[in-house]
C-alpha cells in the first residue's frame, strides 16, 4: 500500500497523459492527492485518469492549451474550484520544437517554443498563485539539463533557452512567494524514455553547423541507457510532498550523471 503522503492535497499536472506528467499523476494519485490534468490531448489524459480511478484514486482532465494564457486561468480555476483547495502544481507540459541552426531558425518557430515551454510555465505558476496562498503548496517546474548544464545539442537554441529561462523564473518565484509558505523548485531530467520526440523538428541543414563531439561508451553512466517517467515522477513526489518542505528555489538533476559527462 503506497504511503499517503498528499492526502487531503490537490494537485494540478500539465501535460498529465504521457511520459513524466502521466507517471507524477499515477505518483501523485497513489500518495493520496487529487489530481487535475491540464492537456491538450485529452484522449491520451483520459486514459491516465480512468487507470488512476481503476486504481481507487481521483482525477480529472481539463482540456487546456498552455501557450493560450486565457485556457490556464480558466483550467487552474476549474480545478481549484473543484476541489476547494490547490497545493501542487508541475509545470510539465512542454516541447523540444525547432532543431535548428540559429541563422536559419524562423521567428515563429522559435516563439512556438517559447510560448508553450517559457511563457506557458509562466501562466501556470501565475494563475495559480491565488489559490496557492491560502494553504501554501509546492510548485514543480520541469526543465532540463538542456540550457543547465548541457549546451552541445546544437540547433536547440529555442529549447534550451526556455530550459535556462525556467529555472530563472524558479528562483525569482521562490523568493518572492516564500512569504506565503509556497515553495518553487525546479527538476532537470536528462534523457527519459517518453513521447517528446514527436514534438521536435529538425530541420535539413542542421549538418552545416553540427560539431562531431565522441562520448565514451554510456551517454548515462549510472544505468547505461535513459531513465525512466517514473524516476522522475519519484522525484516529483518528494517535492511535492512535505518531505521536501525546507527545500525552494533549487534545480535538481535527473539523470544518470550524463550531464556531467555531456557538458
Amino acid at each position: 500500500m503506497a504511503d499517503k503522503k498528499l492526502e487531503g492535497k490537490v494537485a494540478i499536472v500539465s501535460g498529465g497523459g504521457s511520459g513524466i506528467g502521466r507517471a507524477s499523476v499515477l505518483a501523485f494519485a497513489r500518495s493520496g492527492a487529487k489530481v487535475a490534468m491540464l492537456d491538450r490531448t485529452v484522449e491520451n489524459a483520459e486514459k491516465v485518469r480512468k487507470q488512476v480511478e481503476d486504481e481507487g484514486g481521483e482525477a480529472v482532465v481539463i482540456e487546456c492549451d498552455i501557450a493560450e494564457p486565457q485556457q490556464v486561468e480558466a483550467a487552474v480555476k476549474q480545478a481549484a474550484e473543484k476541489w476547494g483547495r490547490l497545493d501542487i502544481v508541475f509545470a510539465n507540459a512542454g516541447i523540444n520544437g525547432a532543431m535548428t541552426p540559429i541563422e536559419t531558425m524562423d521567428i515563429e518557430s522559435w516563439d512556438q517554443t517559447m510560448n508553450i515551454n517559457l511563457r506557458g510555465t509562466f501562466a501556470t505558476v501565475k494563475y495559480a498563485i491565488p489559490y496557492l496562498k491560502e494553504n501554501g503548496g509546492s510548485i514543480l517546474i520541469n526543465s532540463s539539463i538542456n540550457g543547465n548544464r548541457v549546451f552541445s545539442n546544437i540547433g536547440f537554441s529555442a529549447y534550451s533557452t526556455t530550459k535556462a529561462g525556467q529555472t530563472a523564473f524558479m528562483k525569482m518565484a521562490a523568493l518572492e512567494l516564500a512569504q506565503y509558505k509556497i515553495r518553487v523548485n525546479a527538476i532537470c531530467p536528462g534523457a527519459i524514455r517518453t513521447n517528446i520526440d514527436d514534438n521536435t523538428y529538425p530541420s535539413e541543414d542542421l549538418k552545416e553547423v553540427q560539431i562531431t563531439v565522441e562520448f565514451p561508451d554510456g551517454g548515462e553512466p549510472l544505468e547505461k541507457g535513459p531513465g525512466r517517467p517514473d524516476q522522475v515522477a519519484r522525484l516529483a513526489l518528494f517535492l511535492a510532498s512535505d518531505d521536501s518542505d525546507h527545500i525552494t528555489g533549487t534545480e535538481i538533476y535527473c539523470d544518470g550523471a550524463e550531464s556531467l559527462l555531456h557538458g
